[in-house]
Protein backbone atom coordinates (compact mmCIF):
# COMPACT_ATOMS: atom_id res chain seq x y z
CA UNK A 1 0.00 0.00 0.00
CA UNK A 2 0.98 3.56 -0.59
CA UNK A 3 0.29 6.65 1.17
CA UNK A 4 1.24 10.19 0.03
CA UNK A 5 1.54 13.18 1.97
CA UNK A 6 2.08 16.74 0.58
CA UNK A 7 3.86 20.02 1.84
CA UNK A 8 4.38 23.25 0.61
CA UNK A 9 7.27 25.82 1.22
CA UNK A 10 8.22 29.10 -0.13
CA UNK A 11 12.68 29.72 -1.22
CA UNK A 12 14.65 31.60 -3.45
CA UNK A 13 17.68 30.32 -5.16
CA UNK A 14 20.04 30.88 -7.88
CA UNK A 15 21.27 28.03 -10.10
CA UNK A 16 25.34 28.90 -10.57
CA UNK A 17 27.83 26.44 -9.92
CA UNK A 18 30.36 28.28 -7.37
CA UNK A 19 33.45 28.56 -9.30
CA UNK A 20 31.98 29.14 -12.56
CA UNK A 21 32.31 32.38 -15.04
CA UNK A 22 29.34 34.30 -14.77
CA UNK A 23 28.85 33.51 -18.37
CA UNK A 24 29.56 30.07 -17.71
CA UNK A 25 26.94 29.38 -15.63
CA UNK A 26 24.66 31.48 -17.74
CA UNK A 27 25.41 29.19 -20.75
CA UNK A 28 24.41 26.55 -18.80
CA UNK A 29 21.28 27.70 -16.58
CA UNK A 30 20.03 30.58 -18.35
CA UNK A 31 18.28 33.17 -16.38
CA UNK A 32 18.24 30.91 -13.43
CA UNK A 33 21.76 32.05 -13.00
CA UNK A 34 21.48 36.12 -12.40
CA UNK A 35 23.04 37.37 -10.04
CA UNK A 36 19.69 37.55 -7.78
CA UNK A 37 17.79 34.99 -6.74
CA UNK A 38 14.02 34.25 -7.41
CA UNK A 39 11.83 32.30 -5.60
CA UNK A 40 9.27 29.45 -5.84
CA UNK A 41 6.32 27.92 -4.00
CA UNK A 42 7.56 24.32 -3.99
CA UNK A 43 5.04 21.43 -3.76
CA UNK A 44 6.20 18.44 -2.05
CA UNK A 45 4.94 15.17 -2.13
CA UNK A 46 6.13 12.47 -0.24
CA UNK A 47 5.09 8.79 -0.85
CA UNK A 48 5.47 6.04 2.23
CA UNK A 49 4.99 2.60 1.62
CA UNK A 50 4.20 0.10 3.72
CA UNK A 51 1.75 -2.50 5.36
CA UNK A 52 -1.64 -1.57 6.27
CA UNK A 53 -2.10 -2.33 10.63
CA UNK A 54 -5.09 -4.62 11.03
CA UNK A 55 -5.92 -2.83 14.41
CA UNK A 56 -5.63 0.81 13.25
CA UNK A 57 -6.36 0.70 9.40
CA UNK A 58 -3.04 2.47 8.65
CA UNK A 59 0.12 2.73 7.36
CA UNK A 60 1.90 4.89 9.19
CA UNK A 61 -0.20 7.79 11.74
CA UNK A 62 -0.35 10.93 9.12
CA UNK A 63 0.66 13.64 12.15
CA UNK A 64 3.28 11.97 12.43
CA UNK A 65 4.34 12.28 8.95
CA UNK A 66 3.59 16.13 8.61
CA UNK A 67 5.62 16.32 12.15
CA UNK A 68 8.66 15.14 10.32
CA UNK A 69 8.06 16.95 7.21
CA UNK A 70 7.70 20.29 8.98
CA UNK A 71 10.70 19.67 11.06
CA UNK A 72 13.17 18.16 8.42
CA UNK A 73 12.26 20.33 5.70
CA UNK A 74 9.02 22.84 5.72
CA UNK A 75 11.16 24.71 9.18
CA UNK A 76 14.76 24.65 7.52
CA UNK A 77 13.70 25.72 3.89
CA UNK A 78 10.67 27.81 3.86
CA UNK A 79 11.13 31.45 3.11
CA UNK A 80 14.60 30.78 2.97
CA UNK A 81 17.95 31.55 0.35
CA UNK A 82 18.80 28.33 -0.02
CA UNK A 83 22.11 28.95 -1.22
CA UNK A 84 22.44 31.04 1.51
CA UNK A 85 20.86 29.79 4.64
CA UNK A 86 20.53 25.63 3.87
CA UNK A 87 23.44 23.56 3.53
CA UNK A 88 24.34 21.76 1.10
CA UNK A 89 23.03 24.68 -0.83
CA UNK A 90 26.21 26.61 0.00
CA UNK A 91 27.99 24.36 -2.22
CA UNK A 92 25.61 22.32 -4.23
CA UNK A 93 23.26 24.05 -6.85
CA UNK A 94 20.21 23.51 -6.08
CA UNK A 95 18.38 22.69 -8.41
CA UNK A 96 14.84 20.68 -8.08
CA UNK A 97 16.64 17.53 -8.30
CA UNK A 98 19.04 18.17 -5.94
CA UNK A 99 16.87 19.64 -3.75
CA UNK A 100 14.45 16.68 -3.89
CA UNK A 101 17.69 14.24 -3.43
CA UNK A 102 18.49 16.43 -0.49
CA UNK A 103 14.73 16.06 1.54
CA UNK A 104 15.21 12.29 0.52
CA UNK A 105 18.44 12.14 2.48
CA UNK A 106 16.45 14.66 5.21
CA UNK A 107 13.46 12.20 6.01
CA UNK A 108 14.67 8.70 4.75
CA UNK A 109 15.92 7.96 8.27
CA UNK A 110 12.13 8.51 9.81
CA UNK A 111 10.45 5.84 7.46
CA UNK A 112 12.90 3.11 7.49
CA UNK A 113 11.21 0.73 9.94
CA UNK A 114 10.33 -2.95 9.54
CA UNK A 115 6.59 -1.63 8.47
CA UNK A 116 7.02 1.62 6.75
CA UNK A 117 9.74 2.86 4.38
CA UNK A 118 9.73 5.99 2.03
CA UNK A 119 9.12 5.23 -1.61
CA UNK A 120 9.67 8.79 -3.10
CA UNK A 121 10.11 12.37 -3.15
CA UNK A 122 8.18 14.02 -5.84
CA UNK A 123 8.73 18.07 -5.86
CA UNK A 124 6.90 20.34 -7.57
CA UNK A 125 9.20 23.60 -8.27
CA UNK A 126 6.33 24.85 -10.42
CA UNK A 127 2.90 23.90 -12.05
CA UNK A 128 4.51 22.96 -14.90
CA UNK A 129 8.14 21.33 -13.76
CA UNK A 130 8.69 18.38 -11.09
CA UNK A 131 11.03 15.46 -10.00
CA UNK A 132 10.33 12.40 -8.49
CA UNK A 133 13.24 10.66 -6.48
CA UNK A 134 13.24 7.28 -5.25
CA UNK A 135 16.36 6.59 -3.57
CA UNK A 136 19.98 5.75 -4.41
Amino acid sequence: MLITRRVEFSASHRCAVPGWTDEQNQAVFGPEASRYSHGHNYVLEVTLSGEVDPVTGMIVDLKDVKEVLHREVVDPMDHRDLNAEVPPFDHIVPTPENIAMEIWRRIVPHFSTPTVSLHEVRLYETEHLYVEYRGE
